[in-house]
């Protein structure tokens, strides 16, 4: 049986100039930089934060049940929102990113253009994706965008990193929420002015005025964050799991987004060498993973010669972790990088660690929750529990999941 196809309205160039574009949360930090870029070349840009039940709600009815929780919290965070009001709906677009993979890298865009389709039809879908899903003139990813962006996601993972080990201890409460806020702002002002470059200088100002804020000296248990990359990182997605972590007293670890691009570009490298396709994309996807890895390697040694806080995983060595437990050619979904990021954590310290599962996210079960016995094999002090999220978990279960492994934590101790 064919499948039904969605007439989809088109973003156009004459749409730039008075659209607003909204973007479904995942990462703040890093989405708040990536738009105030976009800002600079005439797109306006909205981070959504619609986060009540109604969300899921909508998600229910504008998808068949079985679709992933990921999809459905997107699809239901657009639909509330331009069923809200707020939004002029002959005036708005929806941005989704793609990556080319399998899962919601590919299809959510679709799911999204069918359930708007009905009842607002006159309302573009953007796809962002570097792959050529999709081509749209009113919305290229040029070469000087793309660089920036890359750029984007470094600072952001910076900010992230260092949000997450000062925001526990802060002496006195809203101090580092004042300091990101500082340094996104002057993030943005930097895009504007093409004066981002300079990352060895940028990078000691920003541990500098970080390792400023007044913090206590009390060792609180580290806990590490994994998954599936949307419920990893969205507040909506893991019912802030960042903060209820704080609350509980501990120090939140979450792996950067850069670690989910470079897994992007070795998949294609791998496929290369596992299928003897070694073609033009193979050696630029070979050329852009060395370039995003020497950065990565910068921002490093930039932590560590600061000497305050610990800096990020190293991405050959997570690929030398998967090694050891499971083949690199598993990369559907996050693949092998769930099972790195779980052995890195441990082996680095962070013995406690929480693994996101979404509802329907088949990959995410076999690689995440299907190799924690090894990876506790090998590292017998990790504690790590599977969070499951879904339309019907309630957060009360959650965190009391939460809470009894924190007391395993402790009794560990």
């Amino acid at each position: 049986m064919a499948s039904e196809r969605v007439e989809q309205t088109v973003f156009t160039e004459e749409m730039k100039k008075d659209y607003t574009i909204l973007v479904p949360d995942m990462l703040p930090i890093h989405f708040r930089l990536i738009m105030q870029i976009f800002e600079n070349y005439g797109y306006h840009m909205e981070l959504l934060t619609n986060t009540s039940r109604n969300v899921v709600d909508e998600g229910l009815k504008n998808t068949h049940n079985d679709t992933c929780y990921p999809a459905l919290l997107v699809i239901g965070q657009f639909m509330d929102a331009l069923k809200s009001g707020k939004y002029d709906v002959n005036k708005t677009a929806l941005l989704m990113s793609q990556t080319g993979g399998g899962c919601r890298a590919s299809n959510y865009i679709h799911l999204i253009r069918k359930a708007i389709s009905a009842e607002f039809p006159q309302v573009p879908v953007i796809s962002l994706n570097f792959s050529g899903l999709e081509k749209n003139p009113a919305f290229k990813i040029t070469v000087p965008i793309m660089v920036k962006l890359i750029y984007g996601v470094l600072y952001g993972d910076l900010l992230m990193l260092l949000y997450n080990q000062c925001v526990p201890y802060e002496v006195n409460k809203g101090d580092t929420d004042k300091m990101l806020e500082k340094w996104e702002k002057r993030l943005g002002k930097m895009f504007a002015e093409n004066k981002f470059f300079d990352t060895k200088r940028h990078y000691r100002a920003i541990l500098n005025d970080f390792a400023s804020i007044e913090r206590t000296k009390e060792k609180k248990p580290r806990v590490g964050i994994v998954g599936e990359i949307y419920v990893k990182y969205s507040p909506l997605a893991n019912n802030h799991l960042n903060e209820f972590l704080i609350s509980e007293g501990c120090e939140p670890n979450v792996p950067g987004l850069l670690d989910f691009v470079m897994y992007c570009a070795t998949d294609r490298i791998n496929d290369g060498k596992l299928y003897d396709r070694k073609d033009s994309g193979y050696y630029g996807y070979a050329v852009g993973y060395k370039a995003l890895y020497t950065y990565q390697k910068q921002q490093i040694k930039a932590v560590k010669e600061h000497g305050v806080f610990f800096p990020p995983h190293d991405f050959e060595e997570l690929r030398r972790y998967a090694d050891k437990y499971i083949n690199q050619g598993v990369k559907m979904g996050e693949g092998w990088l769930i099972t790195a990021e779980m052995a890195a954590l441990a082996e680095s310290g962070t013995e406690n660690i929480i693994c996101t599962q979404p509802f329907g996210c088949l990959p995410n079960h076999i690689v995440a929750k299907g190799m924690m016995r090894v990876i506790k094999e090998a590292y017998p002090q990790a504690n790590i529990v599977a969070i499951d999220y879904d339309p019907g978990a309630t957060k009360v279960n959650q965190e009391n999941r939460i809470k009894l492994m924190l007391a395993n934590a402790k009794r560990a101790k």
